[in-house]
């Protein structure tokens, strides 16, 4: 099977983490993952970004399928469902929003820098190694908010694709249901 150059771009995700994880600051360049499938999906009005591009996609290809760590199975029907995918879109959201809030009230002086990158919202792990002393507290703090997402969702996508399909995460990941929903909607504005 020949390989295309983005067959590669899991080397992305690896490095992401990998620099996060010595200096928090990089985390930022994440928003580049965040920002290009909905830059796709309006200017294209397609998933080409999330069928083709994605590096976390790419990442549970290769892990999956390649290296044979996926069992193969097809996800339960409910995980498939719209009142998942989009629970958990909202509740994405929801987690986005509240790292910006807590970025705000620390740029406002209002909250404290939490030097700490949460597992799935609820597990805190000091990560002080990673803190640059010469930074600004708001800023820092929206890195630690951001590489917290950024590794949970990689972490649902790793067991996901350990339980069932290689890129199983993409059927509910947050992104990938904005992307389908900018894509529907460009799509109704074309039809006569």
């Amino acid at each position: 099977m020949k390989q295309h150059w983005y067959n590669y771009l899991w080397i992305w995700s690896v490095i992401y983490f990998s620099m996060g994880f010595f200096n928090i600051l990089f985390a930022w360049l994440g928003l580049v993952s965040f920002f290009l499938p909905l830059a796709f999906a309006v200017g294209k009005g397609n998933k080409g970004f999330c069928n083709r591009y994605c590096d976390r996609g790419q990442l549970l290809r290769m892990l999956g399928s390649q290296r044979g760590f996926s069992r193969g199975r097809d996800m339960p029907g409910w995980m498939k469902g719209k009142p998942f995918r989009y629970g958990f879109l909202i509740f994405f959201l929801v987690m986005f929003g509240n790292m910006c809030l807590v970025t705000y009230q620390v740029f406002a002086g209002s909250g404290s820098l939490r030097e700490v990158v949460t597992f799935f919202w609820t597990v805190d792990v000091p990560w002080h190694f990673a803190y640059p002393v010469a930074t600004e507290p708001w800023a820092a703090q929206f890195a630690f908010g951001f590489y917290s997402l950024m590794l949970t969702s990689a972490i649902l996508g790793i067991i996901t694709m350990l339980c069932f399909k290689p890129r199983s995460w993409c059927v509910y990941c947050p992104m990938g249901t904005m992307t389908q929903l900018i894509c529907k909607a460009k799509a109704g504005k074309r039809e006569p």
